[in-house]
């Protein structure tokens, strides 16, 4: 079975204080995962010298791999480079390849006009020590070094840098160097039902798993998601088991399961919309474009989706979208009388088969007693009716707009897969 783990170790004062989120660990934990390495652990720490050496200490003596990422760059806050030199016992040398490449991209690509400065310079200066991975969209270089059995790769934290170096270079040597096993993952979405009632009507499931298949349960927006993952060493016999297991899964709850694949909602609208031959428009007010942005994020949406009207005061609700004054005024924005006629303005006017409208208090202010904070009311239209919808959400004013969204875009797919 293989034994090969990884850690991956994010470096930046920015990660902890949360001004950058890290998405580098996200992105190398899925693609090492797709190749078969398992992650033991993520970790970030600051730009602290005693921290990175000490959590260096601590991966190294329970993986066989470290990703380290951040650190590289030209300035004095990055540590990374000189610790690493000292922890590996080598010494900084100026790599003549790499200065020739930083070269290149301020003469070529960069296009400056000026000459290297001393921070330049330094973006070559690496360990004797370490081998060199060109990094070709950057200037700072990946590097790679070998201590007790373990294989140490640091990278640059810009994003797009890190995933080209993974993916040109570092995922092709470690598929060359190991035999690496096979992990696989099924996943699936389901709606209406809470994750309790859920684990409830899989226990006979979950008891007939073997041991090394497990299942997790992965509840967001009013939503859980399902995931089988497997890990063998054979790639045929371990497809072959979890997808009897997910077939299995897939008749349990059939009834509440929205996808049998890892996809966002927009994704799946997306893909029925292009099945249908169908299209869609949106009319938003709370949500201010949140939802037309979720469903354009999706490649390929220039084929189903024909645009949107932000009618967020009453008067462009009135005068662009056309939903009647008397209505307006005697029922308010927020309630089912007006996103009714919304959704329906929206659909004409757009000339789509499929419309979604939502209006409603994000918060933290526009409260009145009888509609408190988080009360929506959203309609999706097509297919000849109207269903509408009231929600009350409790969270602050992003998530209850992300909740407004995900919830709309469910009611939408309840409505296209509806054959009565």
């Amino acid at each position: 079975m293989n034994t090969i783990s990884a850690s991956i170790i994010t470096i930046g004062d920015e990660l902890l204080i949360g001004q950058v989120i890290d998405t580098n660990s996200a992105w190398m934990a899925q693609a090492l995962n797709k190749i078969g390495i398992p992650i033991h652990r993520r970790i970030a720490v600051g730009d602290k010298w005693d921290e990175i050496w000490q959590a260096l200490d601590q991966e190294s003596a329970l993986s066989t791999l470290i990703f380290i990422t951040g650190g590289l760059g030209p300035t004095s806050d990055d540590i990374t480079k000189p610790l690493l030199c000292k922890y590996f016992g080598g010494k900084l040398v100026l790599h003549q390849p790499t200065l020739q490449h930083v070269e290149y991209l301020f003469e070529h690509v960069f296009k400056r006009g000026l000459p290297l400065s001393e921070r330049n310079i330094k973006q070559a200066e690496v360990p004797d020590n370490c081998t060199i991975i060109k990094n070709e969209l950057g200037t700072a270089p990946g590097m790679l070094f070998e201590k007790n059995g373990c294989l140490f790769f640091s990278l640059p934290g810009v994003p797009h840098e890190m995933q080209g170096l993974m993916q040109n270079e570092i995922i092709p040597l470690l598929q060359q160097r190991f035999t690496l096993g096979s992990i696989e993952h099924r996943t699936l979405l389901t709606a209406g039902i809470g994750e309790s009632m859920l684990a409830e009507r899989l226990v006979e499931f979950e008891k007939s798993l073997p041991k090394n298949l497990s299942l997790a349960y992965l509840p967001n927006y009013g939503m859980v998601r399902l995931r089988l993952t497997l890990n063998g060493e054979n790639a045929t016999e371990v497809n072959a088991t979890i997808n009897t297991y997910f077939e299995n899964l897939k008749a349990l709850v059939a009834d509440v399961m929205i996808t049998d694949k890892d996809e966002p909602l927009e994704a799946v609208v997306g893909r029925i919309l292009l099945e249908q031959k169908k299209t869609i428009g949106t009319a938003e007010s709370c949500t201010g474009g949140y939802i037309s942005h979720l469903i354009t994020s999706i490649p390929g949406s220039s084929s189903y989706y024909e645009g949107s009207i932000i009618s967020y005061s009453y008067d462009i609700k009135e005068k662009v979208l056309h939903v009647n004054k008397q209505t307006l005024e005697k029922y308010g924005a927020v309630s089912e009388e007006v996103v009714r006629e919304m959704v329906q303005n929206a659909q004409e006017m757009l000339h789509t088969d499929y419309a979604i409208a939502v209006s409603g208090i994000m918060g933290p202010g526009g409260a009145t007693p009888d509609k408190p904070v988080g009360t929506v009311w959203m309609a999706v239209s097509g297919n000849h009716k109207i269903i509408t919808k009231k929600m009350h959400f409790r969270f602050n004013r992003q998530r209850n707009i992300q909740l407004t969204a995900a919830n709309a875009l469910l009611l939408l797919i309840q409505l296209m897969n509806d054959k009565n």
